[in-house]
This record gives C-alpha cells, sequence and structure tokens, in this order.
C-alpha cells in the first residue's frame, strides 16, 4: 500500500491540539503505514507493524467478551514515560498515537474519536491486491 501524504496536515492538527503528542500514525489492519506524524520512515513503520500484532491480540480477547463483537476499538497501554493509544479508523485502519506522560487523556481520546469520525472513510483501508495469479 502507498502512503496517502494527503492525510499528513491533519495528524498534524491532532499532534497541535494535543499537548505532549510525539507520533501519529495511520496504519492498515496488516501493519503498514498509510500517513504519519511526527516521526520519521522508518519510526512510523516500526509502529505500525507493532500495531498489527496488538490489534490481533485485542481481537482475540474481544472474541471472549460474550456480547461484543469481536473487534477492537482502543487499546490504551501506559509505559514509564508515556502513553500508546490505538483506535479503531475505519474499515482495516487504525489510527495510533505515543504521546509523553503529561498527555491529557480525556483530551486525546476526545480528538482521536473526533478526528476519526470527522474522516473515518478516508482511513478506510482496502485489501491489498495480490500478485497476478495468486489469492489474496
Amino acid at each position: 500500500m502507498q502512503k496517502r501524504a494527503d492525510l499528513d496536515w491533519i495528524l498534524k492538527d491532532l499532534a497541535d491540539g494535543v499537548p505532549q503528542t510525539r507520533h501519529v500514525v495511520v496504519l492498515s489492519a496488516d501493519g503498514l503505514c498509510i500517513a504519519q506524524h511526527g516521526c520519521d520512515v522508518d519510526t512510523a513503520d516500526r509502529i505500525a507493524a507493532a500495531c498489527a500484532g496488538l490489534q490481533s491480540l485485542s481481537t482475540a480477547i474481544a472474541d471472549e467478551l460474550p456480547h461484543g463483537d469481536g473487534r477492537m476499538r482502543l487499546v490504551v497501554i501506559e509505559v514509564n514515560g508515556g502513553f500508546f493509544y490505538m483506535m479503531a479508523a475505519g474499515l482495516g485502519a487504525y489510527l495510533a498515537v505515543l504521546a509523553d506522560d503529561g498527555v491529557d487523556a480525556g483530551l486525546m481520546g476526545q480528538s482521536m474519536r473526533d478526528l476519526v469520525a470527522r474522516i473515518g472513510e478516508h482511513l478506510t483501508s482496502p485489501p491489498r491486491a495480490s500478485a497476478a495469479g495468486q489469492a489474496p
């Protein structure tokens, strides 16, 4: 999948609107970076790849809840030095944010929800086309 540079500006708006935001990445469900802000390409690719594993793990956990639909909506991880947020952002796409310790968690959650609501259809990641003659 090719990076969609036209989304980078709106990720900047999220980062600028929530103090202490470090990196913002939009990724496909299979871990490919679609857009980024605040990090270089290698960092964005590492974040996207790690998110694919977290998405898979969260789906496995969600399947254990009897009244849920098995889909991940939001993952929050607190580590020494900051926070990681990952939110479903359209069909097959996710929004990931790394933020420093001082981030306002409520503001971050609301800002991520607002972003997804405003441009969720643009964050949809269709399945990758397979090579000629190969199954997807």
